[in-house]
């Protein structure tokens, strides 16, 4: 046997990863961020434990809700993906560990047979013999200037920008399915005051109607009368199409092809029940809630994987140091013919000097793009307090005005009953009737579209601080791992239980390993 270049390569194995070129990551906060709030937010919302802003639909206490959002967390194809997409990157931070190791550059095997040859062809017992041998090479590139290090510092921050992706993807789907339920429940609640309006306006209808037949009325009072009921009556329609609009979108959202909720029929008591909850509880101010909202921390995720492969594309800049090795064996069945092992290793470096600007502008590339990354993530911290913001003024008004709606629509029934009064009484005409009519059906409508808006603000309120991305169900369903391993070995990555949760620091604190 013998060896060459041992010293060379233990020497050069002790230098592997010494220093890693390129920027650190550091947290792009502006100073605003970490002080925010206001007036609004302060006015409609309070601290408090429960319900965990997590499960912030549990405020309603609506079993029909809940059953929703629990099916929507295990059969919805965009949660799904979501959670595949976690999958893709663990298996890329795989990648990028990879390279860290030595590899594999080639290996050999050959027999060889030879004879000598006769006038009348080979003779197997003449002089023939065997040679056979084996080899494999393998190519080592040390982590010098830290390029591997850098990678998986960026893989890392992808793979936690992937699960923060998927808690946005569960905040946004459960507000979709708490706001879209409660259009169904403000639809049927306008439906049920459609309705009955329309059957008050028919009665009034059918009265002129008679009394013109007796030519007590004119027909100026059976045209406004039927006029008017007729256009109440046209409302029916448009809100039932609302109803089963919003029922198919609950479909698809909770994962099934448009078509009934029977589940919402056999739990009765809830139809066109709109409630008014007037406070958002909170367990952290706005300002912790803000930069902890799953799209803002996958923006800084982002961040930091770009600002990793900085260091990536500076290393090129430098030599490259690889340890090449070989080892090579051979043998001969010749009677006293030596086997040999040979092993030979050594140090390698290239280093692309003339490039003309490639790999430093690659730099600069990649550095731009970490500056509109970072422009990107202020920019939805902004947006973030803008929506929050927004939501609870909206909220707030629709507060205030829900007492004023509410007495409103109770003096319209008060003025309904006087009109009716003093027009049998023969003191009125029939249109101040018909006006009463009219604003009945306007401000009982108005309230209940009002309370509707409250309903979608504190919503919407609680996804801008970004609650709502609690979920019991798997990354995984177990019968999608189950198909994804007939086709592939996935060893331990697809298993939850050893996998860094997003509920780990964030990149300001340095990634997880």
């Amino acid at each position: 046997m013998r060896l060459y270049g041992m010293p060379v390569l233990l020497g050069a194995a002790c230098m592997s990863g010494c220093m890693r070129v390129g920027p650190d990551f550091r947290p792009q906060h502006e100073s605003w961020s970490e002080h925010w709030s206001s007036p609004a937010i302060e006015q409609v919302t309070e601290q408090g434990i429960q319900p965990d802003a997590q499960q912030w639909w549990r405020i309603f206490a609506d079993q029909n809700l809940d059953g929703l959002i629990a099916e929507a967390d295990v059969h919805n194809g965009d949660l799904k993906i979501a959670g595949l997409r976690i999958i893709e990157a663990r298996a890329q931070l795989g990648i990028a560990v990879a390279g860290r190791y030595p590899q594999l550059q080639q290996a050999n095997a050959d027999l060889l047979y030879s004879a000598r040859k006769r006038s009348d062809g080979f003779d197997p017992r003449s002089g023939s013999f065997l040679q056979y041998g084996m080899g494999f090479s393998i190519g080592w590139e040390l982590d010098f200037w830290g390029r591997f290090s850098r990678a998986i510092e960026s893989a890392d921050a992808v793979f936690f920008a992937a699960q923060a992706n998927r808690d946005d993807v569960l905040v946004l789907l459960h507000a979709q399915v708490a706001t879209t339920y409660f259009t169904l429940r403000t639809a049927e609640a306008r439906l049920h005051i459609a309705r009955e309006n329309a059957q008050l306006q028919k009665r009034s209808y059918e009265i002129t109607r008679l009394l013109f037949k007796s030519g007590e009325t004119d027909e100026l009072d059976l045209q406004q009368a039927k006029t008017q009921y007729l256009g109440t009556l046209s409302n029916i329609p448009d809100l039932e199409s609302q109803i089963m609009l919003a029922r198919h979108a609950l479909s698809v959202l909770i994962g099934r092809p448009p078509g009934p909720l029977p589940e919402l029929d056999e739990q009765p008591g809830k139809e066109g029940v709109v409630p008014l909850v007037d406070r958002a509880v909170l367990q952290d101010v706005p300002a912790n809630l803000l930069l902890r909202r799953p799209d803002v921390r996958a923006a800084e995720y982002q961040m930091a994987a770009q600002s990793a492969l900085i260091g990536v594309a500076k290393a090129d800049l430098y030599p490259s140091v690889s340890l090449l090795g070989s080892l090579v064996w051979s043998a001969s069945s010749l009677t006293g013919a030596p086997s040999t092992l040979a092993v030979v290793g050594g140090p390698s470096i290239t280093w692309n000097l003339f490039d003309h600007g490639k790999i430093t502008n690659n730099v600069r590339v990649q550095d731009a793009r970490l500056q509109e990354l970072i422009v990107a993530y202020q920019d939805t911290v902004r947006e973030a307090a803008r929506e929050a913001d927004d939501q609870a003024t909206a909220l707030l008004a629709a507060i205030q005005r829900d007492s004023i709606l509410h007495d409103a629509q109770g003096a319209a029934r008060r003025s309904l009953t006087l009109a009716n009064t003093i027009y049998r009484e023969g003191y009125s005409d029939f249109q101040r009737v018909l006006d009463a009519q009219r604003a009945l059906f306007a401000q009982q409508d108005a309230y209940i579209v009002n309370r509707s808006n409250a309903v979608s603000s504190l919503i919407a309120l609680y996804k801008a601080v970004g609650g709502g991305w609690y979920t019991e169900a798997p990354l995984v369903d177990s019968a999608t791992r189950q198909q994804m391993q007939q086709r592939t070995d996935w060893g331990e990555l697809l298993n939850e239980s050893n996998m860094p949760s997003s509920a780990n620091p964030r990149p300001s604190e340095g990634p997880s390993r």
